[in-house]
């Protein structure tokens, strides 16, 4: 991405590139929309992955055996970004996908830098995700679709898809007993 501003209505300016940075460091999930039209909530981590083509800072995913579910990952996707303090949308931009081998040393860097943040990790969290897992850097470029002072008309709200639910024998603690249904 440009460092440059762009003018927006009601505005005199707003550098994109610092936006992206500030939304990207503070939030800890956005979405990912898929060409076919299917949107993805993702944890993720910002973080410079020093490409040698100088894109700069990304967002980083991991998704397969034990981690969260994707899609397959087509090579630019739309990447929806939060507010961190209001929870609405702040920035709809593009964004270029690439995948990592498990056997290069960009993959080991990139996963050192997911690891530290995946919460409630167990086990051997690298081995699994070497095997089993994929690991994505989403590069934002060009201008934002959607920004301060330019947002669609529509909330942007999307029905989830009913899903199997995770706990099937094993139910968890709780204080006074549970309810027996």
């Amino acid at each position: 991405m440009s460092g440059s501003p762009i003018p927006t209505p009601g505005q005199t300016s707003v550098n994109v590139t610092r936006l992206l940075a500030e939304a990207a460091s503070k939030s800890g999930v956005l979405w990912i929309e898929i060409p076919d039209g299917s949107t993805h909530a993702v944890w993720f981590v910002w973080h410079d992955d020093e490409d040698p083509r100088g894109a700069g800072p990304a967002v980083h995913v991991v998704s397969g055996i034990g981690e969260q579910t994707l899609p397959f990952l087509p090579d630019e996707v739309t990447v929806i970004l939060r507010s961190k303090d209001t929870g609405a949308r702040l920035l709809r931009l593009r964004a270029t996908v690439r995948s990592l081998d498990p056997a290069s040393p960009k993959w080991d860097r990139a996963a050192e830098v997911l690891v530290a943040k995946r919460l409630n990790a167990t086990g051997d969290v690298l081995a699994r995700w070497r095997e089993g897992a994929t690991i994505h850097v989403l590069t934002p470029h060009g201008i934002p679709e959607e920004g301060p002072g330019g947002y669609a008309a529509g909330s942007g709200r999307v029905t989830v898809s009913p899903a199997r639910g995770t706990t099937a024998r094993w139910r968890p603690w709780h204080w006074r007993g549970r309810g027996r249904s």
